[in-house]
């Protein structure tokens, strides 16, 4: 896919997630991580290939992560339960690294100013921060909300599936991460 058809897409994604909310579920919150048996996409199917750029600048091969346990969030800096997640994600990332478990943030913010000012203030970031101005994400994935996180087990499958962020997924978010890890 042409660079124009990756920023219309998303446009797309954008407006129809400014529309939409940007993680609700109708009721309340995040939808929670899914097992395999209740979500549809990419559950079940090797999570494709994808490459991003992190904030050093340094490439990013999404399966170089093959033989460790990932969760791949997506997310953007105007996305209010993305801004609750993050530092959620950040703590998992520095408690549970150790077990073989890693933890990619990629931005879909165009433009990469916004995402330095949303990170600003926080310190140092366990978690991998990388930025997807070209919309690979969005184009490969196709969330339906933001933030979504993909649980990918060390075979490369998508085990699980986390669509938006309400404060009470955090603790399923853990337990899938560590089922997966077989922990």
């Amino acid at each position: 896919m042409d660079q124009g058809r990756n920023r219309l897409a998303l446009a797309v994604l954008a407006g129809l997630l400014a529309l939409g909310g940007c993680a609700t579920t109708g009721e309340g919150g995040g939808a929670g991580p899914a097992p395999a048996a209740t979500t549809g996409g990419p559950v079940g199917a090797p999570l494709p290939p994808i490459q991003v750029e992190a904030l050093s600048g340094k490439k990013i091969d999404v399966a170089s992560y093959k033989g460790r346990v990932l969760l791949l969030d997506v997310w953007a800096s105007w996305c209010g339960p993305c801004k609750q997640e993050l530092p959620v994600l950040d703590d998992l990332a520095r408690r549970l690294k150790g077990q073989g478990i890693d933890i990619l943030a990629v931005s879909v913010d165009q433009q990469r100013a916004n995402v330095d000012k949303f990170l600003r203030g926080h310190g140092h970031w366990a978690l991998t921060i990388a930025h997807d101005p070209a919309g690979a994400i969005a184009d490969r994935l196709q969330p339906d909300k933001m933030p979504t996180s993909y649980i990918v087990d060390r075979s490369g499958i998508v085990r699980y599936v986390n669509e938006g962020f309400v404060p009470d997924d955090a603790p399923g978010i853990e337990q899938r991460l560590l089922e997966v890890a077989g922990r």
